[in-house]
């Protein structure tokens, strides 16, 4: 890995994690390219942040799980190869009911040029520290649907106000939030913020290229 990237438990030690494209739990259905290891990486400065949230959040009995860092730009690449092959069916009830997987792209849910692929970028939900169970949010990660978007209807109260307590954690800790996805914040202020990396991410951390902005 670069040198300003690393394992995000390492940094934030206390952080769960389920790294979501490296498993066949994702809207693709299978492992994405790039992702030969189930880890969450970031850049220091994006993990310096997750540990102020996280403990901003332990403070009010919530954990934080992490379903994505840093993203290599050849996973990226993958996604859009994926958006137009011939649906199958496999993933789209839970992932994107009503919407074709070839306008997951125009519609702002997957971008061709990510923010996590400048390390800056994370998605992420709560947990509740008595009982480990994932605090309801009114929809699963990559739900690529309206009820997903920040004040959307259709969801709980009490979802909206977990909503609204993740990004009042996230927001405090130095991080933007995207209107589209409730799971997903971005540095306000990130190292690397005109350049795209490429390198995969493995067991080791071993090394990779680094894409110009």
């Amino acid at each position: 890995m670069p040198d300003d990237f690393v394992f995000v438990d390492e940094l934030v030690p206390q952080i769960r994690w389920d790294a979501k494209y490296a498993t066949w739990d994702n809207f693709t259905g299978r492992p994405v390219t790039g992702y030969l290891a189930n880890r969450v990486v970031g850049t220091r400065a994006l993990c310096a942040a997750l540990e102020a949230a996280r403990g901003e959040a332990e403070s009010l009995g919530f954990g934080l799980l992490l379903w994505d860092g840093y993203r290599p730009q050849r996973a990226v690449d993958r996604f859009l190869d994926w958006s137009q092959e011939p649906e199958d069916g496999r993933t789209k009830k839970r992932h994107y009911p009503n919407i074709d997987r070839s306008e997951m792209f125009d519609l702002g849910y997957v971008a061709a040029k990510s923010g996590h692929s400048r390390g800056g970028t994370v998605d992420l939900t709560l947990y509740h520290l008595t009982t480990g169970e994932l605090v309801p949010m009114g929809g699963d990660h990559d739900l690529m649907d309206s009820v997903s978007h920040h004040g959307a209807e259709g969801i709980t109260r009490a979802e909206t106000a977990n909503r609204r307590h993740l990004c009042s954690l996230m927001d405090a800790a130095g991080f933007r939030s995207y209107a589209c996805e409730w799971w997903h914040y971005t540095l306000r202020d990130e190292p690397h913020p005109d350049t795209h990396f490429d390198f995969p991410i493995t067991a080791d951390g071993g090394g990779g290229r680094r894409l110009g902005p």
